[in-house]
């Protein structure tokens, strides 16, 4: 349960822009979308996909670390660590079954006998697009699990993309797409309180001790 007292006074905290900016970032944001990433070997790789998936609107990223374990790159990932939640998991399996568990469609974004053409993609159900590592590809345990599979239309004698490259022409298609439709994809009143005391605690330096004041003020 969200203190609304407590974050109307952490706000006051707050320059009127960074106010408006919150506002207008969370009114594009969603969660009808998410991304993962498995065992993706090079950092800045993983770290050019979250700032796509900020400048995109997708809240939530999901990293495979069965083999590749390591942490965002700030500076390639521009503050996007920040404003986008980070899942991390350490098995497949256990990833696609949370994804699952909360409604999402699994997309193996790769060529395959039944895939499907982004531009035919149906924006409507809910999907977590996975990418895979930078020359393997996506791993069987992804590929036996997907419900669908999905590629982007090529026309040269390259027949593959850079992941953050793919994440971002992707995200960009099927984010339009979407806020065209009349599916209710914004996040929910309760998320967007969450994110805005979230962003509020990773924007104030002195969080702790204004909580603290705040909260013996009240006795």
């Amino acid at each position: 349960m969200i203190d609304l007292k407590l974050l109307q006074h952490l706000e006051t905290y707050l320059t009127a822009h960074r106010l408006t900016r919150f506002k207008q970032v969370l009114d594009q944001r969603t969660k009808h979308f998410t991304v993962a990433t498995e065992d993706v070997y090079q950092l800045h790789n993983t770290s050019a996909v979250m700032r796509t998936c900020d400048v995109f609107g997708l809240q939530e990223l999901n990293i495979v670390e069965e083999i590749n374990s390591k942490s965002i790159d700030g500076e390639i990932a521009m503050g996007a660590q920040k404003w986008v939640d980070l899942n991390r998991f350490d098995t497949v399996t256990d990833c696609i079954k949370d994804l699952k568990q909360k409604g999402y469609q699994i997309v193996a974004t790769t060529p395959h006998t039944d895939d499907c053409d982004l531009y035919d993609f149906d924006v409507t159900q809910k999907a977590c697009f996975f990418f895979g590592r930078e020359t393997e590809g996506l791993s069987d345990a992804v590929l036996n699990q997907a419900d669908s599979f999905l590629k982007i239309p090529m026309v040269g004698f390259t027949e593959s993309l850079n992941i953050s490259v793919s994440a971002a022409i992707i995200l960009q298609h099927a984010t339009s797409k979407l806020k065209k439709t009349d599916i209710n994809w914004q996040l929910t009143e309760t998320e967007k309180l969450e994110k805005r005391l979230d962003w509020c605690k990773k924007s104030i330096k002195s969080y702790d001790e204004i909580v603290e004041r705040f909260y013996s003020n009240q006795v």
